[in-house]
């Protein structure tokens, strides 16, 4: 089996405007071969920005002049979130089109990438044998959230006194395997936002992973294995997406009348760092956040990831470095679920972000066992990974807040399924995570889970 560890804990923050390799403005291929660029070329090359206009619901009137004036053009229209995406070649674009009433915000967009696992390891089919169970060979993390399966037995939990057929978790992402033997009778359906690849097939890997946590249902299960899922397919093979794709994937799939939408992916905000003004980021910040309310609006329980930096991300925390000041985690906010990752001791991964504020409840993440040095690299343990479906019709080890994330997303949907759809507002399916989440550290909230590590059986019990 092929190994691959990326170890992002305990590095200090690039004194730059984005750090960790999170957030990242795209190189043109003249910076990156160190090749030679004229002045002409220079200023006419075009540069991608986020226009925020004052409604939050819609675009005002003549808005296609304000853009057209300062020289941009208009790629993709977020009507429903007062925002759209344009293109110029205009040095002096946000200067001009700011010059309008009717702009809120107007900024360089950002590139956003999926939740880089703190740990990948792909293992095929052939080299456990075919037909195993691997469901109770590996996957400790799920059998930890459903107490052994009990939750299945419960209203809600499979669809077996509750239907949850109906209920679908939308899984914004690199796309999933549809055909996987593990996903396919739970798959629902697909849409691409990635230019240049229609299908929503997963060409990563990390978006099967992810469904397979959320709804498998065969040699591997997921935390609701009677859930529906959709691929929102924002990432290519490689790289990241812009925010604007991501907006609208989120969206997009509130329209589609969604129960519940898993985003295991984001990056960081130093509010403070002088390279970095607030008024630098508002926009792409200001995007997200307006996505993530209207989706709620929508009756739809968002659910994300809280990075794998192993850092403090509190309001001022470690995250923030020499600036001492706000680290905002994007796509965030606190009407969405926001998970930290645990080991299979129940204890915190030794890679997950934290904060007081920031984290909401604690799930299964895997991690490299009790006896890894993250800094020696030293007694590593692949039995403590997430083990969950890849594309091909295998199945692989991960561990990151990505592999944790799904976990709780799947509990949304099954509480959902238990309660009726439409029934729940996503506030009251948060608080009874929230609430019936184990007290892993002490009574209480704490920083590091939150209100607990989930539990399928008292959420549903």
């Amino acid at each position: 089996m092929k190994n691959e560890t990326i170890t992002r804990g305990k590095q200090k923050p690039m004194k730059k405007k984005l750090a960790a390799g999170t957030f990242a403005f795209a190189l043109g291929a003249a910076s990156l071969l160190g090749s030679a660029v004229s002045a002409e070329e220079t200023v006419t090359s075009k540069e991608d920005y986020i226009v925020v206009f004052n409604n939050q619901n819609s675009l005002p009137t003549g808005y296609e002049n304000v853009l057209a004036n300062a020289g941009g053009e208009v790629k993709t229209k977020l009507a429903k979130l007062g925002a759209v995406e344009v293109s110029s070649s205009n040095p002096n674009f946000l200067a001009e089109v700011q010059k309008s009433s009717a702009v809120l915000d107007a900024d360089p967009e950002r590139v956003i990438y999926p939740e880089a696992p703190a740990v990948a390891e792909a293992a095929a089919t052939e080299a456990i044998g075919d037909g195993a169970d691997l469901y109770n060979a590996y996957q400790w993390d799920i059998k930890q959230v459903t107490q052994n399966g009990a939750s299945w037995n419960l209203p809600g939990g499979t669809g077996k006194s509750v239907d949850g057929n109906d209920i679908v978790v939308a899984v914004i992402d690199t796309g999933i395997d549809y055909n996987h033997p593990d996903l396919k009778e739970n798959y629902a359906y697909g849409k691409s936002f990635v230019p240049g690849y229609p299908d929503a097939m997963d060409e990563n890997s990390h978006g099967t992973h992810v469904a397979g946590a959320i709804a498998a249902n065969g040699r591997t299960m997921g935390v609701g294995p009677d859930l529906k899922v959709a691929a929102y397919r924002v990432f290519g093979p490689t790289g990241g997406a812009s925010t604007a794709s991501i907006a609208e994937a989120l969206r997009t799939a509130a329209d589609d009348n969604v129960d519940v939408v898993n985003m295991s992916l984001g990056g960081y905000d130093w509010l403070q760092d002088p390279e970095q003004k607030t008024s630098d980021i508002a926009a792409d910040m200001r995007l997200f956040n307006r996505a993530i309310q209207y989706a709620i609006q929508q009756g739809v329980t968002v659910v994300g990831s809280s990075g794998n930096n192993s850092l403090d991300i509190t309001s001022p925390g470690q995250m923030s470095g020499e600036y001492g000041g706000a680290t905002h985690r994007s796509p965030s906010s606190q009407t969405m679920i926001r998970v930290s990752a645990g080991g299979a001791a129940k204890n915190l991964a030794y890679y997950s972000n934290y904060g007081v504020g920031k984290i909401d409840v604690m799930a299964p993440g895997g991690d490299l066992g009790p006896n890894y040095d993250p800094v020696t690299k030293t007694g590593r343990d692949n039995s403590y990974l997430s083990y969950a479906t890849i594309p091909g019709g295998k199945y692989g080890y991960k561990a990151g807040t990505s592999m944790a994330a799904p976990k709780v997303a799947g509990l949304a949907g099954v509480i959902i399924a238990q309660h009726g759809k439409d029934k729940l507002k996503p506030a009251q399916v948060k608080h009874i995570i929230q609430s019936s989440s184990e007290d892993v550290f002490k009574t209480g909230y704490d920083k590091y889970s939150g209100f607990g590590l989930i539990d399928a059986v008292d959420a549903l019990d």
